[in-house]
């Protein structure tokens, strides 16, 4: 049945019961026809009917998007974490530990309602050099997860491109460094050694900087795994500890850290990092900030071997928030 001969049905019912109590003696028999006719809609209509009639029922389960600021996402529900993760009608998040061959690889993989929930955090002013624990800018925030992103006050030099919840700390395009750009979207733009003319046409198309990060290298692109440049920063071809983070389709991410300088797990090299992104599924994969750096907070705890007392301060955290305040 339409849905518009649903509501006149409905409101002819609505007439009649009102009728009723003047031409028919009997209470129980008004009851008894009102429950039939009640029967026969509701098993005649769907659930656009209810948001026609109640429409604050619907307006009440709606999410709110965060601010492109640095307000922190909504309180977490205890009883929605386990211990592989967390959900809620605005996130899921899982987690994995996979072991082969020698290495302890920690897998989060975050499905968000919402581009406003990936977001970053400083520990400080933005742009400043003060320093915080991930873990302590995680609980500041209520982030459902947090990972270090690329520690930006540590570059001495300050030639980057570097912008945080919108607001720009650095624009200086460094054609040694790969570029990560997520946009209003929450989509990953990856520009090989900063590309000018890519960034330019990246601007032209009207699209808005919400967070980028000149650190990298860029480890997949389009589904392809990127050739390292052995001169690249960061020790490309010694077993470290790497953080990377991509993006899978829109709104779905994955977050990867593989432990290193440890007995059963001395780390990858690059190009070994971006053959796991790639196996993983990755469209778009960045590598951030690995050794010391690479921190994963999940739950008010380390999600890898880590503890308080050997946690890296650092400016700056990525982190996925909650928009679900029911």
């Amino acid at each position: 049945m339409k849905k518009r001969t649903v509501v006149l049905l409905f409101a002819l019912a609505f007439l009649m019961s009102l009728a009723l109590p003047f031409i028919l003696p009997s209470g129980a028999v008004l009851d008894d026809y009102k429950t039939q006719m009640m029967e026969e809609m509701w098993e005649d209509s769907d659930s656009s009917l209810l948001d026609f009639l109640m429409p604050s029922a619907k307006a009440e389960t709606a999410l709110t998007p965060l601010p492109i600021d640095f307000t922190p996402g909504l309180p977490l529900k205890e009883a929605n974490f386990t211990g592989s993760g967390y959900s809620d009608d605005s996130i899921n998040l899982t987690l994995e530990t996979i072991e082969r061959d020698g290495l302890v690889i920690r897998v989060a993989s975050i499905t968000i309602k919402h581009p406003s929930q990936l977001r970053t955090a400083t520990a400080g002013k933005p742009g400043s050099s003060k320093v915080a624990l991930i873990s302590s800018m995680a609980q500041k925030n209520n982030a459902v997860l947090a990972l270090n992103a690329n520690y930006y006050s540590n570059n001495p030099v300050k030639t980057s491109f570097e912008y945080r919840m919108g607001e720009m700390i650095r624009q200086k395009l460094n054609a040694r460094k790969d570029l990560l750009i997520i946009d209003e979207n929450g989509d990953f733009n990856l520009f090989i050694k900063s590309d000018e003319e890519a960034y330019n046409a990246f601007m032209a198309s009207g699209r808005s900087i919400i967070n980028a990060f000149t650190f990298g290298p860029a480890l997949v692109k389009d589904y392809q795994v990127l050739e390292i440049d052995d001169k690249y920063d960061y020790n490309p071809n010694g077993k470290e500890p790497r953080m990377a983070i991509a993006q899978l389709e829109p709104l779905n991410y994955m977050v990867v850290l593989v432990e290193g300088r440890r007995k059963n797990s001395e780390g990858v090299t690059m190009a070994e990092m971006a053959d796991i992104m790639f196996e993983l599924g990755a469209e778009q994969a960045f590598n951030l900030d690995g050794g010391n750096s690479a921190t994963l907070v999940f739950n008010g705890g380390y999600y890898q071997s880590k503890t308080k007392a050997n946690e890296r301060a650092q400016s700056d955290m990525i982190y996925f928030a909650s928009i679900d305040g029911d």
